[in-house]
């Protein structure tokens, strides 16, 4: 190959290069806004609150921060509100052996971190973090689940509490609920938990009658 042609050679193919190298930031570009919803007043006083804080000394968010405790990108997806903002503002109020100590962040704050949580878990982020990969909370290994277990897991009970070490510690473990708790308190406790259990953070269990008694037999069954 002649020197003019190697010459050329280098010229056309940067130049063909550099184009798609444009083409491929345009289109990126383009879909970035797309993938994140607007930011509101509400959410950007969550982003201060957030900040005032140092939430980030202790938690994640999108992957940056420190690992001592949970990772917040999608906990409004997991966690109910009414939960998060009793323990936002008085963890141990919610679970007396919290490390998350009262940071005396008010009502008003606490809505807007929570606005701000909500803005985080609309973020697409191309299915990160993963969800957690949880074994049947029974304990039945390949067994068909009962109706009461499949009521369990599309309710997501198990983001906050555990069954056999598998599950959420927030809330309290469900192993031997059957032995300390009988069908008339479990399934009134489903329906109303701030009737049965002073300063519950747990929210009311927004299901049919039905299934909430499916629920409550699975639950009897842990003993």
């Amino acid at each position: 190959m002649s020197n003019r042609a190697a010459r050329n050679l280098f010229i056309f193919g940067s130049l063909f290069f550099f184009v798609i190298f444009l083409a491929f930031t345009y289109d990126t570009m383009g879909k970035l806004d797309q993938r994140a919803p607007e930011v509101t007043n509400e959410v950007n006083a969550g982003k201060m609150v957030w900040h005032k804080y140092d939430c980030i000394g202790c938690h994640t968010i999108f992957g940056t921060g420190s690992y001592f405790a949970p990772d917040m990108t999608k906990v409004s997806d997991r966690k109910p509100k009414g939960y998060l903002k009793q323990f936002i503002m008085d963890p141990r109020s919610v679970n007396p052996a919290a490390a998350m100590p009262k940071l005396g962040i008010t009502s008003a704050e606490a809505d807007n971190l929570l606005a701000f949580f909500d803005w985080i878990a609309k973020v697409d982020t191309n299915g990160w973090p993963p969800k957690p990969i949880l074994a049947v909370a029974a304990g039945v290994g390949g067994r068909e689940l009962t109706a009461g277990q499949r009521v369990y897991q599309s309710l997501g009970c198990s983001n906050c509490h555990a069954i056999n070490g598998i599950g959420g510690t927030s809330g309290p473990d469900l192993t031997r609920v059957g032995s300390r708790r009988d069908r008339a308190w479990l399934f009134g406790h489903f329906k109303d938990p701030g009737e049965y259990v002073r300063n519950s953070a747990m929210p009311k269990v927004e299901a049919p009658d039905a299934d909430i008694r499916q629920l409550t037999d699975y639950m009897i069954t842990l003993k």
